[in-house]
């Protein structure tokens, strides 16, 4: 699923060990190292850097987005049937919210929340 997709983020989580299971088992992230506290987990030919920190979850912006081309529809449905919940952010210019993700000519993007509140972000393409 999300193994496959372009990412270069490092992600503040206040429990790691509840990160590992969102990141492995609910994203699909394959780990490729977990060293004193900090996960490193595969994500297209980069990587993505879980660690803990009290400041976890304070950021408002997107954390990691992760472009998903003609997979997107395939993978929010497979992300919300592992009960993640999509966020819905009301009128964005020039898009419109249909079902889990935003759409305009040709273009989606949905968001998501990590268990910390870190906000990750698909799309169909850049």
């Amino acid at each position: 699923m999300l193994t496959d997709r372009n990412s270069s983020a490092i992600v503040a989580v206040k429990d790691v060990d509840r990160a590992r299971t969102f990141y492995r088992d609910t994203l699909g992230l394959a780990i490729v190292a977990d060293t004193e506290g900090v996960l490193t987990l595969r994500t297209g030919t980069t990587f993505l850097n879980v660690y803990r920190s009290d400041e976890a979850g304070t950021n408002c912006a997107n954390a990691v987005v992760w472009d998903c081309g003609e997979a997107f529809d395939a993978i929010v449905a497979e992300l919300k049937s592992r009960g993640v919940a999509f966020e819905d952010y009301g009128t964005m210019d020039g898009m419109k919210f249909d079902g889990d993700a935003y759409r305009t000519d040709g273009f989606a993007a949905a968001w998501f929340k990590d268990p910390d509140g870190n906000i990750l972000h698909i799309n169909s393409g850049m």
